[in-house]
């Protein structure tokens, strides 16, 4: 039986700014200008909104700066950072808040300059006392050490792995909005750069400049407002440790733990998903997720992205926008996710739009393959029927 939060709250706007690169402007500000946007597409005013859940990489204090920012003063706050998969666990958080009445208009906000700031990612994470011996570069180096022990295990191939990265490029060639488009081949990714084995520079997420933000209400007061909404019909998360040298099956991530409960919640099976987002910073990623979250088998999800499977007309429709491979990456990814998958619930994506999209999953991934949140969104007859 479903969940007594299915269905009860909303996504009803979404807003991105400076996508790609944003020059001389700081990660307030394309947050900032992502925020509005996504207000405004909800049709609603700044100052309807009480409730702010945000993190950042470069924010100690994320909902005080946005707040202040914007002159706002919020009855309901959360600041919680889990890495990348925050804003998934802020979607949860926001349904609590305005299910409890403590807030009426969730704004739940990311925003980055990490491009042209610095040109690499950057991190507020504290150096992991057991690791800095083997002086590893984070956080590939930990993706890397997963990469290789389900090659090791399962006979993942780096073809396999290349292929993940070919079909986030050409769903992004399908977005106008994705940063980078153009050719991708399978050759390209494994004569590329090796950045640490077996990943190369195209199994490697992109490092992007970019704001983005989306407004959650109550169900009642969604069905009023002037874009379609996309309900949030179940969400999980789960830890499975801080340090990659503390993770007990560097083949296994807590999406095994996170994706079921998701499902229950939202009284759901993996068949009556249409879409899947994942965050896929490094192509390992997705190959684990589609395991874990029970999509192939553990072992076969290397075989399962063969050939096109997870491109444009495959049997899976993965990661539409082009993904943190191809689309934008601006350090923390998870907001972009649920940017992606309401579009995609509205029917508004384009050249890329699925013929059918009524059910979306978004995963998002923080830390070293450590915290992992999984929520389900629907259209209006996913709550209705």
């Amino acid at each position: 039986m479903a969940h007594a939060l299915r269905g009860r709250t909303a996504v009803v706007g979404i807003g991105m700014a400076g996508l790609g690169e944003a020059p001389g402007r700081t990660a307030m500000e394309l947050l900032a200008e992502a925020s509005l946007a996504a207000i405004a597409d909800a049709g609603l005013r700044l100052a309807d909104i009480d409730g702010i859940f945000a993190a950042t990489s470069s924010h100690a204090f994320p909902t005080l700066s946005v707040a202040e920012y914007l002159g706002l003063r919020p009855r309901f706050f959360d600041g919680t950072n889990i890495g990348g998969a925050s804003f998934e666990m802020h979607l949860l958080q926001a349904a609590l808040a305005l299910d409890a009445g403590l807030c009426d208009a969730a704004l739940i906000c990311y925003g980055s300059d990490q491009r042209t700031a610095s040109g690499r990612l950057v991190s507020m994470s504290e150096t992991q006392w057991h690791e800095a011996p083997y002086r590893p570069r984070h956080p590939i180096t930990a993706y890397a050490l997963a990469a290789n022990r389900h090659m090791y295990q399962y006979g993942t191939t780096r073809e396999m792995l290349a292929d993940v990265a070919v079909a986030a490029r050409q769903w992004a060639n399908k977005n106008p909005d994705a940063f980078a488009r153009g050719k991708l081949s399978r050759e390209d990714v494994l004569s590329s750069r090796m950045i640490s084995d077996p990943l190369t520079k195209y199994d490697c997420c992109l490092v992007t400049d970019g704001g983005g933000a989306c407004v959650m209400v109550r169900a009642d007061r969604a069905r009023d407002l002037k874009r379609k909404p996309a309900f949030l019909l179940g969400a999980a998360g789960a830890h499975s440790h801080r340090s990659i040298a503390q993770m007990r099956d560097l083949t296994v991530t807590a999406a095994a733990e996170s994706g079921p409960r998701a499902f229950e919640m939202a009284g759901l099976a993996l068949g009556d998903v249409d879409l899947v987002m994942l965050y896929d910073a490094f192509t390992i990623n997705t190959i684990l997720f589609l395991e874990d979250l029970g999509f192939c088998p553990k072992g076969e999800g290397g075989r399962f992205v063969q050939d096109g499977a997870i491109a444009p007309g495959g049997r899976l429709a993965v990661n539409t926008n082009g993904g943190g491979l191809s689309c934008v990456h601006p350090g923390m990814y998870g907001m972009f996710l649920i940017i992606e998958a309401v579009t995609q619930l509205r029917g508004d994506a384009g050249e890329r739009q699925l013929p059918c999209c009524e059910v979306a999953l978004c995963h998002g991934n923080g830390g070293t393959l450590s915290s992992q949140v999984t929520a389900l969104l629907g259209s209006t007859a996913t709550v209705t029927q």
